[in-house]
């Protein structure tokens, strides 16, 4: 029994000496909640260790959301924190959306934290709207480059007001949709210019007709104004390219005129061709004539008296086109 009683007693002090390191562990966060009006009891303080929550970050969220009017428990913060999110972002969202008199349940503000969104930054954007360049430099351009009916290139540069929507940010498109959809509208309204000296005069019309369309729907951003910082008047984009079309029209007509001068050559040499292929025919039927006079004799039907006769018409005819090739060659004074 002696036994028995001094290992109850060994293990009631043991239990006692455990309760007493974590009470000072949590005495500090304990009294802090405790004068601040967030009271937050030592179970739920070693509840929060056991689960692997930090107390600190979920007790000093909790003191700061109760002094300023918020009631947010401290279940509803440990299960935030343990889904991953960030607990003191959250916390100063809605203490900033409850003084700005926006409306932010918190957990609204906790499904926009976890999807990845700044919800900070989005409240003070609310508050205090931003200005977007358009286009963003960042990205290598300064200008967005449009052509009027006239063939003027117009080099624009805009400055896009806006307002973050807190019940579209979840789901809502970024600062890169915005950025494009005024880049389409403001070449979509050059473009439509009879002139250059139009969209020159009245840079506003840019403004009016890009506003007008609505390009904030489904984005996470209330477009508030569109201001046109900038117009310069670039190239003549429509001379430039009849230039390069008659250059192209050019090269096209001489490539036609190429393929038909080697069509025309080919054809010459094939008449050419043509014309010695007679030739040769010709000297062929000649040859045939000896022989035919020699076959005639042997068979007597030419007689040696034909054949002196025959030679000489062929000589007289010879001494007449030799007569006649002179009288061509002389002049008309007979010089």
């Amino acid at each position: 029994m002696d036994a028995f009683l001094w290992v109850l007693v060994g293990f009631a002090a043991l239990v006692v000496l455990v309760l007493f390191i974590l009470v000072v562990n949590f005495l500090n966060l304990y009294i802090q909640a405790f004068f601040s009006g967030a009271r937050v009891s030592i179970f739920d303080l070693i509840g929060m260790r056991l689960r692997k929550v930090d107390p600190r970050t979920i007790v000093y969220g909790r003191i700061r959301a109760v002094k300023a009017g918020l009631d947010i428990s401290t279940n509803q913060l440990e299960t935030h924190y343990l889904a991953g999110g960030r607990v003191p972002t959250v916390i100063n969202a809605l203490i900033a959306a409850n003084r700005a008199k926006i409306s932010l349940p918190f957990d609204t503000a906790c499904a926009i934290d976890l999807a990845g969104r700044d919800i900070l930054n989005a409240v003070q954007t609310s508050v205090n709207p931003a200005v977007i360049d358009v286009p963003n430099p960042k990205l290598g351009r300064t200008t967005i480059d449009a052509v009027a009916k006239d063939g003027i290139q117009l080099k624009a540069r805009a400055r896009v007001t806006v307002r973050a929507n807190i019940q579209r940010l979840i789901g809502g498109a970024t600062e890169e949709t915005i950025i494009a959809r005024v880049g389409e509208g403001i070449v979509s309204t050059i473009g439509s210019a009879e002139t250059h000296k139009d969209v020159l005069e009245n840079p506003d019309r840019i403004s009016k007709t890009v506003l007008a369309k609505g390009l904030d729907a489904g984005t996470a951003f209330e477009i508030l104004s569109i201001d046109i910082a900038d117009i310069d008047v670039g190239e003549n984009i429509g001379a430039k390219l009849q230039t390069d079309q008659a250059e192209a029209d050019k090269k096209k007509a001489q490539a036609q005129a190429e393929i038909r001068r080697a069509m025309a050559v080919a054809q010459e040499q094939e008449y050419v061709a043509e014309a010695q292929k007679n030739r040769a025919a010709v000297v062929l039927a000649e040859a045939e004539v000896p022989k035919a006079i020699a076959e005639a004799f042997r068979q007597g039907n030419l007689g040696i008296m034909d054949y002196y006769r025959m030679k000489n018409v062929a000589a007289d005819t010879s001494m007449r086109q030799a007569i006649a090739g002179e009288d061509k060659n002389r002049s008309p004074s007979g010089s």
